[in-house]
């Protein structure tokens, strides 16, 4: 089962370069490299898959900001991207999908605006991802600044209800702390929803991506990684090597 487990190298976008926030905060940011492209090649010559990209700017200002980086990206490399930030309609959605983007992330709208969310399943099926970020187990939204009343797996019941297939799901006091992934709140999602899930946040080393791997046969079908590759603390070659 392992082999059915994907990583993906996370690329978060802010102001063109690739960074990484401290749990969601805009304030506490490190530039990891100023030239975006550069590192979804890197990643693809590594052996990635897939790539995962943040439009961070998107996310704080609902519509995509940086939209003309991510369709380089999307071009520049041979491996489907998926992307999530700030993606509030249609013509947001046929932006990125038609500059080659293979998956779409739908967050604060998957709480905000059904209609939007019905339509975007409708539509474009199983390109359309469900990004659910949670905080204490309810459903965070608008780049993690609010926090809904609604319970994450609750919202992935009735999303995959209306078509949803695949979900991203983030526990926020994981996010980029180093201190390992929330494998049970992940591991409930997907048995409550009954769909694919790809876990983010706080993945920081290879015994992370083992212990979430064992559960492919319940749901959880890969990891966005995004400091542990950057500091190094895990080289995607070996984590890769390790799910062989």
């Amino acid at each position: 089962m392992l082999s059915a487990f994907t990583i993906y190298p996370a690329i978060d976008i802010r102001g063109g370069k690739c960074v990484r926030l401290l749990q969601g905060d805009y304030s506490k940011e490190t530039v990891f490299h100023e030239n975006p492209v550069e590192v979804a090649r890197q990643w693809e010559a590594s052996g990635a898959g897939w790539i995962h990209l943040v439009d961070l700017d998107g996310a704080r200002e609902g519509r995509p900001v940086n939209d003309a980086i991510i369709g380089e990206i999307a071009r520049s490399v041979g491996i489907p991207v998926q992307v999530g930030g700030g993606l509030r309609s249609m013509d947001h959605l046929e932006t990125l999908i038609g500059a080659g983007v293979s998956r779409v992330i739908l967050g604060t709208a998957a709480i905000e605006d059904r209609p939007f969310v019905e339509e975007a399943l409708r539509v474009y099926g199983e390109k359309v991802a469900i990004g659910i970020d949670a905080r204490n187990g309810y459903v965070a939204t608008r780049g993690w600044l609010e926090t809904s009343e609604v319970k994450a797996e609750e919202l992935a019941v009735r999303l995959a209800g209306l078509g949803a297939r695949t979900f991203i799901f983030t526990d926020i006091s994981r996010d980029g702390m180093m201190k390992g992934p929330n494998v049970d709140a992940i591991v409930a999602l997907a048995r409550a929803c009954g769909q694919t899930v790809i876990a983010s946040g706080g993945v920081s080393g290879y015994e992370d991506v083992r212990r979430l791997a064992e559960h492919a046969a319940d749901g959880v079908a890969g990891a966005i990684i995004g400091k542990a590759l950057y500091t190094g603390a895990i080289r995607l070659d070996e984590a890769l090597k390790l799910l062989r």
